[in-house]
Parts: structure tokens; C-alpha cells; sequence
């Protein structure tokens, strides 16, 4: 009995170091590239507004693609569509490393979003049922903390690959923890039961969506050559509207078969998750984007001292989200996110008085309060969004969150980048995108104070 007993205990912990180092691997890449990036534009001779794709890309088709995925784990089992998705991620890793041009990096990119896209709502559900209802939290809070550790180690390991080795071996590197992930899944975790396999996709959305936010994003790249008032960029803000439009019109027919379900898109308490996400979404690339910049560009600091300088934020983001999760079920979450929120703004408001000749230790503070803000509002806000559906949604709801937080947060830097360049110096458009963030975080703020519950109830 026993010795049962220790072998189950043991397929719980290398389960879960399976599922971690996929989680790793899928936040990581997000952040890897962050100090890396002036190399790759030197070396491809391109310019900022292209080089943002290099992040943008990834993000956005995981973005789009995440609620998907959830779908689809639900529909044929969570482990069958990790396995998917990681061998694509694999796959494109290696293309993307051996990239001649600008071009099959981007393609490698935007591919290797898809694989994310089906490992990480698999990876969700998958986490939340090897951990016991009542330690959701605990559950949530391990996804932010070692997020939050991806993220931290992301910017080091790609600053001093990129000085000391390759830019490309910041993918190169995703193959062989890739493979002991697949391993160790294939080896311990069961497969699980299929929920909803007469369920079909909602294609016609998924294609509506992803066009939508990339004539988006294509509008605020083409505006910084051209201008607000050129015909093709006032053409992709009305096509982009047009085809939202025909996006929420067809979910509204589509009901069981719709890319979000009526009963979770019915869910008041999980659609004020879903905006409060949207808003903070906005800035969270472009922190990890600009910083790195500043410091290249306006200090003339290598990659890798570009990546520590990300190091404050990134700690203060992992130690805080994994708080968020000891003390969820003690105070509620209405308390944590408004706390969380209030904390963001404060954050950027202290980071947008960044100067031509600002002393890197004075942007410091601002960046240990924003990773706090950061870490105690996303453990929080997927755990409460995935409480307050059924369970059957765990996955989907997971994953729609984050097609939230992603696919909103490639916008988002978009927008920053707009605003960036179009303010010729650098420090001063950082300064003003950061000032646009600090309100729409006190907006986020409003509505959690508002909408947020601070007990786990479905509705």
C-alpha cells in the first residue's frame, strides 16, 4: 500500500515538473527576445516597427489561436493536443534558428505562437486536475511563479546568448527541454477523458478574430511611415472595425459551437475578468520591449545588461505571484486584483518620468512595484476567471483569459511602438506610452473594484 501510495506521490511531482518546464518553455520565449532585439535588427538590417513582429508575432496567433486550443483540449483530451503542440513548437524552433532572412524568422515565430497556443490551455487543465480543488489557488499561483521565472531568466539567458554566442540559440535551446517535457508527459501523466467530442470548432470566428487584430496591428505599423489621415491606414481601422463587427455577429448565432460558449460568455463575473485582463494586457509587452531598448539604445548598455535591467520587475513579478496564491483563499479576489491594479499604476506613473539622461537606478522602484502589480493581478485573475465557470470549461476558460492578456497585449505594443516612434526621441515616447498605460490600468482598477467578486461563484 505503501509503496502505491509513493509511486502515485511520484507521478504527481514529475507530472507537475512536466507541466512547469512546458509552461517554462511557452513564457519564456515571450521575454527571451527582449534584449536580444537590436542584435537581430543589426544583423537583418531592419528597424523597430518590424522588429516588434519578432514578438508580436508569436504573441499574436497564440493569442488568437489559445482559445482554440482550449476547445480542442477539451474536445479530444488535454494530453493528446499538448503532444500536438509541442512538436510544432519544436519543429519551428529549429526553423526559426537557422532563419536566412526576416521573413522565415517571422513565419517561425508566428508558427511556433500555434503550438503555444495548443500547449498552453492544455497545460491549464492538466495542472488544475492533477492539484485538488482546494488548492486552485496553490494551482494558480505555481503557473504565475514559474511564469514569473521564465519570464526573469528569459531576458538574461537571450541578452548573453546574443553577446557571447547566438541570437539563435535562444531557440536553438527550446529543443532539448522540449523533448524531456514530451517525455515525461508521455511517461506519467494518463490520458484523460474526452468532454465535448461533437463539438466543432468555430473556424469562420477564429479567422474573423486573427484578421481583425493583424489589420489592426498593420495599421499601426503603416502609420508611422504615413500618418494617421493615409487612405490604407484609415482603410485597415475600418476593416478592422468591419470585421469585429461580423466577428460578434456570427458568435451571437453560432451559441454551443462559438468560439466562446453562451454560458461562459453569459458569465458576469468572468466577462469583468476577461476586461479587467484586456486592459492591463495593453502594457505588458511593451515594458519588456522598451526597457531593453532604453538601455541599448539610450545608454548604449550590451544585451545582456539590457536583460538585468529587466531583473527587478521580473523577481518582484514571481515572488508576488506566487503570494497571490498563498493568500487568494484567505482574502478574496476582489481585494488582491484592486490592490494589484492601484500597484500597476503607480508602477508606470514612476516609469514615465524616464529621461534622455535618466540613471538606471531611478526607474528601479517603478519597476519592483509593476512586477508586483503584475504578479498579484495575473495569479489571481485566471485562477478567480476558471472558479467561476463550470469545470468542464477549466481549459477553455483558461484559455480564453489568455487570448485576452496575449492577443491584447500584441496590441497593446503596437500602440506603444505607434506612440514611440511617432514621438522621435526615444525616452520621451516611452515616457508618454507609460503615462497612457498608468490610466488605462486605473480604468482596470474601476471595474475590478466594481465587477470583481471576492468569493468563487459560478453563475
Amino acid at each position: 500500500m505503501g509503496d502505491k501510495k509513493a509511486s502515485v506521490e511520484r507521478n504527481l511531482y514529475l507530472g507537475l515538473v512536466a507541466l512547469s518546464l512546458a509552461i517554462f518553455l511557452v513564457a519564456n520565449d515571450f521575454t527571451a527576445f527582449s534584449p536580444a532585439l537590436p542584435v537581430v535588427e543589426r544583423e537583418f538590417d531592419s528597424d523597430i516597427t518590424t522588429i516588434q513582429w519578432v514578438i508580436n508575432a508569436y504573441a499574436l496567433v497564440c493569442g488568437v489561436l489559445i482559445v482554440s486550443g482550449g476547445r480542442l483540449a477539451d474536445m479530444y483530451g488535454r494530453r493528446k493536443i499538448f503532444f500536438v503542440g509541442i512538436s510544432i513548437f519544436i519543429f519551428f524552433s529549429f526553423l526559426g534558428g537557422i532563419a536566412v532572412n526576416m521573413g522565415m524568422l517571422l513565419l517561425s515565430r508566428a508558427f511556433m505562437g500555434a503550438g503555444s497556443a495548443l500547449i498552453w490551455p492544455s497545460v491549464l487543465g492538466m495542472m488544475y486536475s492533477l492539484m485538488a480543488q482546494k488548492n486552485a489557488g496553490l494551482a494558480g499561483g505555481l503557473i504565475i511563479t514559474i511564469c514569473g521565472i521564465a519570464n526573469s531568466v528569459g531576458p538574461l539567458v537571450g541578452g548573453f546568448l546574443a553577446d557571447y554566442v547566438s541570437w539563435r540559440w535562444i531557440l536553438f535551446i527550446n529543443l532539448p527541454l522540449s523533448l524531456v517535457s514530451l517525455y515525461l508527459c508521455f511517461k506519467v501523466i494518463p490520458a484523460d477523458a474526452i468532454g465535448v467530442p461533437k463539438e466543432k470548432l468555430d473556424y469562420r470566428g477564429v479567422v474573423l478574430l486573427s484578421s481583425a487584430l493583424f489589420s489592426l496591428l498593420l495599421a499601426f505599423d503603416f502609420v508611422v511611415d504615413v500618418g494617421f489621415k493615409n487612405y490604407l491606414v484609415f482603410g485597415l481601422f475600418i476593416s478592422c472595425f468591419f470585421l469585429f463587427c461580423l466577428f460578434l455577429l456570427i458568435e451571437g448565432r453560432e451559441s454551443e459551437g462559438a468560439l466562446i460558449p453562451p454560458d461562459v460568455a453569459g458569465n458576469k463575473s468572468f466577462i469583468a475578468a476577461a476586461c479587467a485582463a484586456l486592459l492591463i494586457a495593453q502594457f505588458f509587452y511593451a515594458g519588456f520591449f522598451f526597457i531593453p531598448q532604453y538601455l541599448s539604445k539610450v545608454h548604449g548598455t550590451s544585451a545582456t545588461v539590457a536583460g538585468l535591467g529587466l531583473v527587478p520587475l521580473m523577481l518582484a513579478f514571481s515572488v508576488f505571484g506566487f503570494l497571490a496564491g498563498k493568500v487568494y483563499k484567505v482574502v478574496g479576489a476582489k481585494l488582491i486584483v484592486s490592490v494589484a491594479t492601484l500597484l500597476m499604476a503607480l508602477g508606470l506613473y514612476m516609469l514615465s518620468h524616464i529621461y534622455q539622461d535618466s540613471q538606471y537606478i531611478r526607474l528601479v522602484p517603478g519597476l519592483i512595484v509593476l512586477g508586483a502589480g503584475i504578479g498579484l493581478f495575473n495569479s489571481t485573475i485566471i485562477t478567480f476567471a476558471i472558479s467561476v465557470v463550470d469545470s468542464r470549461r477549466a481549459s477553455l476558460a483558461g484559455a480564453i483569459i489568455f487570448m485576452v492578456q496575449i492577443a491584447g497585449g500584441a496590441v497593446g505594443l503596437g500602440l506603444n511602438t505607434t506612440i514611440v516612434v511617432m514621438a522621435g526621441d526615444i525616452s520621451y515616447g516611452i515616457g508618454q506610452a507609460f503615462t497612457l498605460n498608468a490610466y488605462l490600468a486605473m480604468l482596470s482598477f474601476i471595474i475590478c473594484v466594481l465587477f470583481i467578486g471576492s468569493k468563487e461563484e459560478k453563475s
